[in-house]
């Protein structure tokens, strides 16, 4: 286990998800759809549905070359212009696994609006508590962290090679931190 890195399994993002429904549902927002943002926000999209049941459309938005370099800003590689219509004057819910320097989010964020929707909320799993690049414009009104923790690499069950190991990472990891 990498002491440096946040492993999370797949029941505790099913815990997290289910928590973020409950504070959706308290908060009176009642979206129309769900946009998720590839890859990291797909597993977690699909399953609020399940807590929320709405339809869900696919971005693709890449901050990283074919050379796995980091680019100097996001890119639509995926975008959902064939529904662009049916998002005006609609509620929103964005999610993405993880709001680290925001560049993402917020590139998302105003190529939405561009299709006039009523609001936009943001749901991601984890908010690294560090300076953002970018801060969201004022219309966003509505932001649902699961968690906030330190600006450490966080490990998605969805990224392991060996889901058991990585499980096991993860009890390890909590066993230490509640010590």
């Amino acid at each position: 286990m990498d002491a440096d890195k946040f492993y999370v399994s797949y029941n505790t993002v099913h815990k997290l998800v289910k928590g973020l429904a409950e504070k959706i549902n308290a908060s009176g927002f009642d979206p129309d759809v769900i946009v998720a943002i590839g890859s990291g926000g797909f597993i977690p999209a699909r399953m609020i549905k399940t807590f929320i049941n709405r339809p869900i459309y696919a971005v693709g938005i890449s901050y990283y070359g074919m050379d796995n370099k980091h680019k100097t800003h996001p890119t639509k590689i995926q975008w959902i212009d064939e529904v662009a219509e049916q998002l005006k004057g609609k509620k929103i819910l964005l999610i993405d696994e993880v709001d680290d320097t925001r560049a993402t989010l917020a590139y998302c964020v105003g190529e939405l609006l561009s299709y006039e929707p009523e609001e936009i909320a943001v749901l991601v799993l984890h908010n690294k508590l560090k300076k953002k690049d970018v801060e969201f414009p004022p219309e966003i009104k509505r932001y649902y962290p699961a968690l906030e923790i330190e600006d450490m690499w966080i490990k998605y069950p969805w990224d392991a090679i060996d889901i058991d190991e990585h499980t096991a990472c993860e009890a390890e990891m909590l066993k230490n931190i509640n010590k």
